[in-house]
């Protein structure tokens, strides 16, 4: 719960050497410099005890359009656990920062914890809440064959990333507003850096996703085999993936991760409406993927609409 007072104190360490330099201060003055900096940070620990930074209980940090983030926010939407969003610019937090989204921050005792992974989160939540909320929780219950099903689901997840950035690179457009720099929640300065730092973090992005033409196609093909998996068990008219009429968070994270391709009416929450790149907005080589899998696999397309129709009747 430190979070501002540690940026101000870091930013006073970068500029220590060249406040140093500058007025020429002498050794003796600045181990004095660097004790004080010791102090402050001191200080800055005791103050959570002292005088802790009134934060919300739960607070999710997002990029609207993730469908890793989708998937832990739908989750904790139907668990009715009352928490604050903070979603931020795109992938400055991955490549400037070392940490993705979504990240969930809670309080433990007097300080502040976080969490990332959206598999992780949903642990934490089973483990926070089940007790608490009872049968409200057991959709999040992590059996092991929702737990496999699970990272499936997660490795086409990193799969679609590989497809979006495939199609979307070379319109930096369409890769801006996805990464919310049309999106006023987002603090303005995140917005212009995303647009300053787009060449940059686009060469990151091809490097650390390894996105190939080759690369392109096996992410296709793992995509296409999760969605022929699911279309084979809706056959016999389950509700659930798994089997039975009861939805479980395998169900949110499929539809949430699929969702990416489809963009259903809905997606998101409502969090995401400032991010959206509606169908006719996607480079035709999209567009036509899009078509093929929506007819290629007809019973996971209905079943990612009416779950998120049913998430917006709830």
């Amino acid at each position: 719960m430190t979070g501002k007072r540690l940026l101000v104190h870091t930013l006073f360490l970068l500029l220590l050497p060249i406040l140093v330099a500058w007025l020429g201060i002498s050794v003796a003055g600045a181990v004095g410099l660097v004790l004080l900096a010791l102090m402050w940070r001191w200080a800055i620990s005791l103050s959570v005890f002292v005088a802790p930074a009134k934060v919300p209980e739960l607070e999710l940090e997002t990029i609207s359009a993730s469908h890793f983030v989708e998937k832990v926010r739908w989750c904790m939407d139907r668990l009715g656990v009352p928490y604050t969003e903070r979603p931020v610019g795109g992938a400055l937090g991955a490549f400037f920062l070392g940490r993705s989204v979504p990240v969930l921050w809670f309080k433990s005792g007097a300080v502040r914890s976080s969490i990332g992974n959206s598999a992780e989160i949903l642990r934490y939540l089973w483990g926070r809440y089940s007790a608490e909320y009872g049968d409200a929780a057991e959709f999040l219950e992590p059996t092991p064959e929702r737990l496999a099903l699970e990272r499936s689901l997660d490795r086409c997840g990193v799969d679609l990333q590989v497809w979006v950035y495939f199609h979307l690179l070379d319109d930096p457009w369409l890769t801006k507003h996805a990464w919310g720099c049309d999106n006023p929640a987002i603090p303005q300065w995140q917005r212009l850096m995303l647009k300053v730092l787009y060449p940059v973090l686009s060469f990151l992005i091809r490097k650390s996703f390894r996105i190939t033409s080759l690369r392109y196609q096996k992410a296709v093909e793992h995509i296409d085999a999760q969605l022929a998996d699911v279309e084979k068990r809706l056959a016999d008219g389950r509700k659930s993936i798994l089997g039975g009429d009861m939805i479980n968070y395998t169900d949110l994270a499929f539809a949430a991760i699929m969702g990416l391709w489809l963009q259903p009416p809905g997606y998101g929450g409502g969090k995401a409406d400032t991010v959206r790149i509606e169908r006719e907005q996607c480079p035709s080589a999209m567009i036509r993927q899009i078509e093929t899998w929506s007819t290629a696999y007809p019973l996971c397309t209905r079943f990612i609409e009416q779950t998120y129709q049913e998430r917006g009747n709830s």
